[in-house]
């Protein structure tokens, strides 16, 4: 074959295509013998774990697509107990855990993310607090945390409100020609607004062009980000860069996004070295995330490179955005699908504001049945449905069995928040499960929708605070029931999204 074609190639040609081919194959042979050689060792690792049969090039990643990937795995735990293996094609083989024994094993602990799926983060975010590890991650954590100090979060309230009417205001109108709206589009841009406002001070509706763009790219990378990582044909970074329009197109978008991030930064660095500008910044009503960042600096003065900077910014936007959507989008669901508990919870909101039509810091902490019912919802749909780490020290579980270093584990938060083994009548929305009684005598590894241990997520408060605003708000103006023609299919990506939407008929009450 080769013959052949190079017959029909200049002598100079020919031997450079020849050369060519040649250092191709023996490229391809090398990858080869790397990916054997390390499915092998996955598999010594996982020896002693058991799983469901897996397909000789796509692992179980076909049969979860044909039955639902969430609820494919959540018929697997009634078939082993605490974990199994779980292979995303041929060579990427985890340890699927959930049982509280076995992830406060893991995660209790402070091992780092699985580079084979939190590398597709890279583009975007760069090295952030997501998927740093080590002394870098230390300090960052260091760094960003007085950022979501609850002094800092207060003024964000405002925020979360501001953004909220105007969302209810295009509800208003919508159900002016239909009584079904399709929530989750509506509650993306809401979240999305508001984190304009919280890290740059500065919202989407009120912006310059370059800025809009931003807006829009932001939108565009947290759907295309989540893509590859279910394709393993992507999983080449080569490949799926220059030969795929989807990755063209994640590219652009990650241009986009950190010219505009860029742009702020220097902006911001350039007014702070103003005397002036400084004490007009400490003197804001509100600091924005990017206010705290510029200021963060340790013991030893040392301040985040601009590289650092938007790498966290960028990581804020993305784990503030989808998340968030997600967890008010479910919660509104399973709020329209149990009236009595939206009833009783409007009612405890109604009595806390009185005549107001907003909210106020003080009032969140008086919402006690609302809060409980939010983590109910957080149950049964965590907004991150599946988190992953790899082991930089061997571990043994309770059980006795073990995994070497540099093993692969998968904590499925979906499956341990609806095992039967620890919850009873699983699928049932109970807001009594997180009265302060009943919480007290739960396992502390059974319920985490924010994951555990010191890698836990650092935004939990603000996501909290979030939350309860938005849905307090919502449901003083309106009534939601379900659309029975309608309902969501979940969809497993890095968030809990659904494949259709997530469509509510709505009342208007005020």
């Amino acid at each position: 074959m080769l013959s052949w074609l190079s017959s029909w190639l200049p002598g100079s040609l020919s031997k450079l295509w020849l050369w060519a081919v040649s250092l191709g194959l023996t490229l391809s042979l090398l990858q080869l013998i790397r990916l054997l050689s390390r499915r092998q060792k996955l598999l010594q690792g996982l020896k002693s774990f058991p799983g469901p049969p897996t397909h000789w090039l796509f692992g179980h990643v076909k049969e979860m697509k044909k039955e639902g990937e969430l609820d494919k795995v959540l018929s697997w735990t009634n078939i082993y107990p605490c974990a199994h293996q779980l292979w995303m094609g041929n060579f990427i083989g985890f340890l699927n855990i959930y049982d509280p024994d076995y992830t406060k094993a893991v995660y209790s602990r402070g091992d780092p993310k699985a580079w084979d799926i939190y590398g597709f983060f890279l583009p975007w975010m760069g090295k952030g607090l997501l998927v740093l590890d080590g002394p870098k991650w230390f300090q960052h954590r260091k760094l960003l945390t007085p950022a979501f100090h609850s002094e800092v979060l207060k003024p964000y309230v405002d925020v979360f409100v501001e953004s909220t009417k105007a969302m209810l205001n295009k509800w208003d109108k919508k159900i002016q020609e239909d009584k079904c709206v399709n929530i989750f589009p509506d509650v993306g841009h809401m979240a999305l607004d508001s984190l304009m406002k919280c890290i740059f001070g500065r919202s989407s509706g009120s912006q310059p062009e370059s800025d809009t763009k931003y807006y829009l790219a932001i939108g565009e990378l947290t759907l295309l980000m989540q893509e590859p990582m279910a394709a393993f044909q992507y999983h080449n970074d080569i490949f799926y860069y220059w030969f795929t329009l989807h990755g063209r197109k994640f590219l652009q978008a990650c241009k986009v996004a950190h010219d505009h991030t860029d742009k702020v930064i220097r902006a911001r660095k350039a007014a702070l070295k103003e005397e002036e500008e400084q004490e007009k910044i400490q003197e804001k009503k509100r600091l924005d995330f990017l206010d705290i960042l510029l200021g963060a600096g340790d013991e030893n003065k040392t301040k985040l490179s601009d590289a650092d900077l938007r790498s966290e910014v960028d990581t804020f936007m993305f784990e503030g955005h989808d998340t968030t959507t997600s967890a008010i989008s479910w919660f509104l669901y399973c709020i329209a699908l149990n009236p009595e508990h939206q009833k009783r919870c409007r009612e405890e909101i109604q009595n806390i504001l009185g005549n107001r039509d907003t909210i106020q810091w003080e009032d969140l902490g008086k919402m006690t049945y609302l809060t409980m019912c939010i983590k109910v919802s957080f149950r049964l749909y965590p907004p991150v449905p599946q988190v992953y780490r790899q082991l930089n020290k061997p571990v043994t579980f309770p059980d006795g069995r073990s995994l070497p270093e540099g093993s692969l584990v998968s904590l499925h938060i979906y499956a341990l928040h609806r095992n039967p083994a620890i919850w009873d009548k699983p699928e049932m929305f109970d807001p009594q499960r997180f009265s302060p009684e009943n919480s007290s005598t739960r396992h502390p590894y059974a319920f985490i929708p924010f994951s555990a241990g010191p890698r836990n997520c650092i935004g939990q408060q603000f996501a909290m605070m979030e939350t309860k605003v938005v849905t307090a708000l919502c449901l003083l103006h309106f009534e939601f029931s379900p659309e029975p023609s309608r309902p969501p299919i979940k969809r497993l990506k890095l968030v809990l999204g659904s494949e259709n939407g997530i469509h509510l008929n709505l009342k208007k009450l005020i």
